[in-house]
């Protein structure tokens, strides 16, 4: 028992220390820190409202309700304090014909109270303002005013939040991993991406970026160097008919920058495959991107999707997603490069080449020879 946990937990630490850093995670989240900004953190509050949807639920709820019960205790106090001066409380015996400011403020309790019922419009009418001042009618007003503000510009940011294009984007799903196989006689890199909606994304394109460092010519050493990568589908790579799991592929020819590539060499290089996809939410028109990322150890060399779409005896298409990430050996070549070289030494095979200059000439062998 104690050797299986003791393997379990060196296999643990060994897979853990090979793990790569990397910008987006599977989910889409991109892991990157920003240090020794210049610009000063007021330029954030400047677009409060982009500020407040990039805001957890935590820190928006938060935001939400201390600005109600800060605003209804700010106000109460100022009721109170027009109370005070106007000598509507109990402390100063108003005679019997004095007329308050607020009926009924008999402290700061009651104060607050009738701050609440005025900025969330409940009107139990009990308390209520009289004509008797200009300025409790001034106050009113104004809370009334801000009430507003602040209940459309909270409920909006909510509803903004709710209805963000990102979360469409979770129903969007790529496979666990990325395979390489041979598809139409090519060499292809193909990842399966499944739209787990009924509902379509309109002008669907997608497209990749291959991130890695390099170094230029000239000695300078560029981290997270930006090379793209074209996917495509049999049908193209933009306006996707995006209504069942697609397999799209990536072509590994000569231009590719996985041709110099191999089997044998894949877990040794550090890189980081990034595929983006964008479209338009059909039910809000608003604009949406997925993405996610594979590292050299979430690339199959020489294995294929299996199959998760078939027709039922009714004439229904089914998809399984069971087998959406499923994959099965096939025979593949090692690396790009020999597959080229194959194709292009049985295609010299099939050809005769003829030298027009060549001519046969007839030797006459003798046996005899003469001293």
């Amino acid at each position: 028992m104690f050797s299986y946990l003791r393997e379990r937990f060196t296999s643990h630490l060994r897979e853990r220390g090979r793990r790569r850093a990397r910008l987006v995670s599977k989910d889409g989240r991109c892991n990157i820190e920003f240090g020794n900004v210049e610009q000063s953190r007021f330029v954030f509050l400047i677009d409060i409202w982009t500020t407040i949807l990039d805001l957890r639920w935590r820190y928006k709820m938060t935001i939400f309700i201390s600005a109600f019960l800060g605003s209804w205790f700010l106000f109460g106090l100022l009721w109170y304090v027009v109370a005070y001066i106007h000598k509507d409380l109990p402390e100063f015996n108003p005679s019997i014909n004095h007329t308050p400011c607020v009926e009924n403020i008999n402290g700061l309790t009651s104060a607050f109270l009738f701050s609440l019922e005025t900025q969330v419009t409940i009107g139990y009418g009990f308390r209520c303002v009289t004509e008797q001042c200009a300025t409790a009618i001034f106050l009113l007003i104004f809370q009334s005013i801000l009430g507003v503000i602040i209940n459309s510009f909270m409920c909006g940011a909510i509803l903004a939040k709710i209805s963000r294009s990102k979360n469409r984007a979770k129903t969007i799903t790529f496979s666990k991993n990325a395979v390489i196989s041979k598809r139409g006689g090519k060499l292809c890199l193909l990842i399966r991406v499944a739209n787990l909606r009924k509902s379509l994304l309109i002008g669907s394109h997608i497209y990749g970026k291959l991130l890695k460092s390099t170094i230029t010519p000239e000695g300078e050493t560029i981290i997270l160097d930006q090379v793209n990568i074209e996917f495509v589908v049999d049908a193209g790579n933009e306006n996707l008919f995006f209504i069942s799991p697609l397999t799209i592929y990536h072509i590994i020819d000569k231009n590719s920058p996985f041709f110099h590539m191999a089997a044998e060499t894949l877990l040794q290089q550090d890189f980081e495959l990034v595929v983006f996809l964008d479209g338009t939410v059909e039910a809000t028109s608003a604009t949406c991107q997925v993405r996610t990322s594979y590292i050299p150890e979430e690339v199959l060399w020489g294995y294929r999707f299996a199959p998760i779409v078939s027709k039922t005896k009714e004439g229904k298409y089914r998809v399984d997603f069971q087998n959406f990430s499923k994959t099965v050996a096939v025979e593949t070549p090692h690396c790009a490069f020999c597959l080229y070289n194959e194709k292009e030494a049985k295609a010299k095979e099939k050809k005769g080449y003829d030298n027009p200059g060549f001519v046969l000439s007839e030797v006459n062998e003798t046996t005899d020879t003469k001293m």
